[in-house]
């Protein structure tokens, strides 16, 4: 039985240990990948607490002590999973080294894009920073084998249709006339590739440079960094749930 004073929701609790996010979370759950006291448990609305026996694929997990919070410059190429069934590289790999942690990606960043991304073992730190409603905005260098469509940026900035769905950027700007500065806020599933595609612009390059206050800086592909303390408060601070 769950002691009632430290009770938590198991996808909560999974979080807690670094698993992944709630929400991905849920899914390894409802996956049937975790046992509790020794039976398996796919109702979400389980609860549990650090006296429970909890395993995650057949190995326990336990709450997390140190807070970790690691800005990556993602190279060309790494996928952004825990694991890939392709046999792809996965991004986290270039922590493992250095983070005895678990930690998951706050976003992605599809293969062939590049730049930074958050990973973390905070759980409610990666719901915050992740909602929608945060508006945390994320800025994009987009470089083109081309040039681009003299009317692709204003229209991006005003709202525009592709395939039934809506995209919109909160600013678009060109450097020159293949390279394009884009700050999207809400950030929806291959955005900027589909609208470049729509307007017939081939993407050479597209660049993560920016996640709210923090910036890519001097890191180079492959090289990681801890957030500081007033980068982590800032990104906090701005988001509104």
């Amino acid at each position: 039985m769950p002691d009632n004073h430290n009770v938590v929701r198991l996808q909560a609790f999974l979080a807690h240990c670094g698993v992944a996010s709630r929400r991905a979370s849920e899914k390894i759950i409802a996956d049937g990948r975790v046992q509790v006291n020794g039976k398996v448990v796919t109702e979400l609305g389980t609860k549990v607490s650090e006296n429970d026996i909890v395993l995650v694929d057949g190995k326990q997990i336990f709450v997390e002590e140190t807070k970790r919070y690691v800005l990556l410059n993602k190279p060309v190429g790494y996928v952004c999973t825990q694991s890939d069934e392709k046999g792809r590289e996965t991004a986290v790999e270039l922590l493992k080294d250095a983070y005895s942690e678990r930690l998951y990606n706050v976003g992605r960043l599809d293969m062939f894009s590049c730049g930074i991304i958050i990973f973390t073992n905070d759980g409610d730190f990666a719901r915050r920073l992740s909602h929608p409603s945060a508006e945390v905005e994320k800025e994009y260098i987009v470089t083109s084998a081309m040039p681009f469509p003299r009317d692709l940026a204003e229209n991006f900035k005003k709202g525009l249709r592709v395939e039934g769905v809506f995209y919109k950027a909160k600013n678009a700007e060109e450097i020159t006339s293949r390279k394009m500065r884009v700050v999207l806020v809400e950030g929806k599933n291959r955005e900027i590739r589909r609208v470049f595609a729509d307007a017939g612009v081939q993407i050479k390059m597209l660049k993560r440079v920016r996640i709210g206050n923090v910036q890519i800086g001097n890191l180079k592909p492959g090289e990681y960094r801890d957030l500081n303390s007033d980068e982590l408060k800032e990104l906090l601070s701005i988001c509104k749930n």
